[in-house]
């Protein structure tokens, strides 16, 4: 089994036990993550942007325009990065209001921003991060001119140090609280996709693809 390195920072210090380390299981939740949060500091300011991304081996993607400030500013400045995404499987209804709680998996990682320039890299990031938004959807639309690479910027993080955190199961009440009459379980939650919705200004007589049914 391979696993990241346990750091101060990424050391699972509050329930100890909920923590993961394996790179495989971390991969899995980033994978299945369509959003996360970017937090930085520039100038003694904390920013957090949330953002889509994919992963291709070690090292995680995201993708903007050249002209956005905070890319800018973390391709520029290099600036030390932490980077979270959470997945909520369920809500822990337990008897009493302190014990409620979530079933849930999450990933926590810290590396620097590298700036994707290797045309091969940014095809292959673009292609990743479109079929994992939309699973099929890169074989079946327009692929970008260069003007629009010209306007793109993709950075690249290496995951040097990362952590999960994972908690399932039913909820943990006090032992004196199973006698109340109070009905206690996991209610769980799924990010679902619906059938899609035709844009107004369709073509007429293009079909719904079949990766959208």
């Amino acid at each position: 089994m391979s696993t990241f390195p346990i750091t101060s920072k990424t050391e699972i210090t509050r329930l100890p036990k909920r923590g993961v380390y394996d790179k495989e299981a971390i991969y899995a939740i980033l994978d299945e993550a369509l959003v996360c949060t970017i937090a930085f500091t520039v100038d003694s300011q904390p920013f957090q942007i949330p953002t889509g991304f994919c992963r291709i081996g070690n090292k995680l993607y995201i993708h903007g325009s050249v002209g956005s400030f905070y890319m800018r500013e973390l391709q520029q400045k290099k600036l030390p990065v932490c980077i979270s995404a959470t997945l909520l499987d369920g809500m822990v209804l337990a008897r009493s209001a302190f014990h409620h709680s979530v079933n849930y998996r999450s990933v926590v990682l810290f590396s620097e921003p590298e700036l994707i320039s290797d045309k091969h890299e940014l095809y292959t990031a673009l292609e990743v991060f479109t079929n994992k938004m939309c699973p099929g959807r890169w074989n079946d639309v327009r692929k970008p001119t260069e003007g629009e690479w010209k306007a793109t910027m993709v950075l690249g993080f290496d995951i040097r140090e990362a952590s999960a955190k994972v908690r399932t199961g039913s909820p943990k009440d006090d032992e004196e609280d199973y006698d109340l009459d109070i009905w206690a379980g996991v209610q769980p939650l799924k990010l679902e996709r619906k059938i899609a919705i035709a844009d107004p200004a369709l073509k007429a007589g293009v079909p719904l693809p079949a990766y959208l049914v």
